[in-house]
C-alpha cells in the first residue's frame, strides 16, 4: 500500500482546492493520519474508496475527539550583554495565547479487496459552540451509520446529509454531550434510584427539606 505522504500528495493533486494534513502520532503505535479538511471531506472520501490502487471501501470504526481550548505559553530568548563586562545573559520572555478547540471525528478505513490498512483520516470543525458540522460518511461508508450517530449523542458533532441522525445511547430529550472534557455529570441520575457514595451528598441539596417538627404542648393544668 502507499505510503500516508503519497496518499496526500495524489489526493491534492487529484483535489487542488483541498487541504490534507499529515498528522503525526508519537506514540508507540505511530499510527499517522490524515487530517481531511470539511468543505471536501466527502469527495475525498469517495476517493479513497474508488481509487484503483486504495480502493478503502470499509470503514471499521468512527469515532470523536473532543480537543477545548488551549493555553500555550510562548518563550522567546534573547541575549543581551552583561553591564559588568561578565559574560552575556540570556533572559527569557514568556508570552501566552489561547489555541481555540475543536470537535473531531476519526475514521479507520480499510480494503477489503486489497486486503490492506488501516488508513486513519480526520475531519474537523470550526469550533466546539455554534460551528459543528461536518459531513457525513455515511453515504461513502455505510458502516459509519451507528457510529457517527453515536458520535453527535456523545460529542455534539452534526453530521450532514446523515439520513437518520439521532441519539443513539442518551434519550431524546437529554440536552448534552456526555463524552465532552467539560461535561459536568448532575448531581442525581434519573436512571439510579438509590444514590449512593459522593453522588449521594451531592443529591442531598436537592432533596426537599421537611418541615421543622411541632413541640408538644405542653400539659394543661
Amino acid at each position: 500500500m502507499e505510503s500516508l505522504e503519497q496518499i496526500r500528495d495524489r489526493l491534492l493533486a487529484r483535489f487542488p482546492g483541498a487541504t490534507v494534513t499529515l498528522v503525526t502520532n508519537p506514540g508507540v503505535a505511530a499510527e499517522h493520519s490524515l487530517l481531511l479538511d470539511a468543505a471536501h471531506g466527502a469527495e475525498l472520501a469517495l476517493f479513497l474508496r474508488d481509487d484503483p490502487a486504495l480502493q478503502l471501501d470499509y470503514c471499521s470504526n468512527a469515532t470523536g475527539v473532543d480537543w477545548p481550548d488551549k493555553e500555550i505559553t510562548d518563550v522567546k530568548k534573547t541575549t543581551v550583554p552583561d553591564p559588568a563586562g561578565g559574560a552575556p545573559k540570556v533572559v527569557e520572555e514568556k508570552t501566552k495565547h489561547v489555541e481555540p478547540g475543536c470537535l473531531e471525528a476519526v475514521y479507520h478505513l480499510y480494503s477489503m479487496a486489497l486486503r490492506h490498512g488501516p488508513v486513519v483520516i480526520r475531519l474537523r470543525t470550526a469550533n466546539r459552540s455554534d460551528q459543528v458540522k461536518l459531513p457525513s460518511l455515511t453515504p461513502v461508508w455505510r458502516s459509519c451509520d451507528f457510529q457517527e450517530r453515536e458520535i453527535y449523542d456523545l460529542y455534539g458533532i452534526v453530521f450532514e446529509g446523515h439520513r437518520d441522525l439521532r441519539r443513539l445511547l442518551m434519550w431524546e430529550e437529554f440536552k448534552d454531550h456526555p463524552m465532552r472534557k467539560d461535561y459536568v455529570d448532575p448531581d442525581d441520575y434519573e436512571w439510579e434510584p438509590t444514590p449512593h457514595a459522593a453522588v449521594l451528598e451531592r443529591a442531598k441539596a436537592h432533596y426537599p427539606v421537611p418541615p421543622a417538627a411541632t413541640p408538644p404542648e405542653a400539659p394543661k393544668p
